[in-house]
């Protein structure tokens, strides 16, 4: 690996506005804002530890809902040295701008969003990540654009949406978005395993997230996708804990089962959310994952 000097002196190799002159050198770390067709700009950071000399292929990463790019801080140290990651904040989580509560929040609109940005980035080709609602959308994505991914991971993601969602949004209208972030942090986080410090770390980055973003996509979370993705050959992944401590998100660890090039690693003695829990050990099955591509 080359010398990494400090983030004031990196490049940017920017897939939005390459320069020339730059393309050689090493991007390490880059913030910015893309801006959508309707004028919501959404943030985004890319991390590029490879060597400078050659041209890594892309990776993607979705986080789930009321959440952010943030959550991802284990895989990026790990997957950063072999790949270019790209990770973005979902329209009204994070950095990203937040539309009000006449916006469609609902998976199909989020999928949406997610084409827009990977059009507007110009990523003709990349491997794609999402946890949790944000794997969901990423499958969803996968329906129609399948030739655009070299590879579909999904952590912890439901295939299909049940009563569960409509409760949780009727929580966070009545009590508040910090009652339904405490209700529900533990299935999320195994207490035998994580920093407690982690634990409230974690919940107050949840409790960020605008009210009516939560209650809207949980008030419009319905429906099935698992029967559209039998078609989808696209080399996919899912990672998952082995128990929840509230099995809510239906059969999820099942998704892998529905593509034809699926594949799926459980994670014994863990309960809750696998990719924040042991994002170190997710990353390296990951990377494992990525590599098996191309050596077949």
């Amino acid at each position: 690996m080359p010398t990494l000097g400090p983030l004031s002196e990196s490049r940017v190799r920017s897939s939005l506005n390459r320069d020339p002159a730059l393309k050689n050198q090493p991007e390490y770390q880059f913030d910015m804002k893309l801006r959508l067709d309707d004028g919501i700009e959404l943030f985004y950071t890319i991390d590029d530890f490879t060597n400078p000399w050659t041209e890594p292929e892309t990776v993607l990463m979705h986080h789930g809902m009321a959440k952010s790019h943030k959550m991802w801080f284990g895989w990026v140290p790990i997957i950063a040295q072999h790949y270019r990651v790209i990770r973005f904040d979902m329209r009204g989580m994070g950095l990203s701008d937040v539309s009000g509560p006449d916006h469609a929040w609902t998976l199909d609109s989020f999928t949406s969003d997610l084409k827009e940005f990977v059009d507007k980035m110009e990523l003709d080709k990349f491997h794609l990540i999402g946890e949790t609602v944000g794997g969901s959308i990423s499958m969803n994505f996968s329906i129609n654009n399948q030739e655009r991914l070299r590879s579909l991971t999904v952590c912890t993601s439901p295939t299909n949406f049940d009563s569960h969602h409509k409760e949780s949004a009727d929580l966070i209208d009545r009590e508040g978005i910090n009652v339904w972030v405490e209700q529900s942090i533990g299935r999320r986080l195994d207490p035998q395993i994580v920093d407690p410090a982690y634990i409230r770390w974690y919940a107050e980055q949840m409790k960020a997230t605008p009210a009516h973003v939560v209650s809207g996509f949980q008030r419009n979370a319905a429906g099935d996708i698992g029967p559209m993705l039998k078609d989808v050959q696209t080399p996919m992944l899912m990672l998952a804990a082995a128990n929840l401590r509230e099995e809510v998100l239906g059969d999820f660890r099942g998704a892998a089962d529905l593509f034809p090039n699926g594949r799926k690693v459980i994670f014994p003695g863990v309960y809750g959310f696998v990719q924040h829990i042991m994002p170190v050990p997710c990353a390296r099955v990951w990377l494992d994952f990525a590599h098996s591509l191309n050596e077949t």
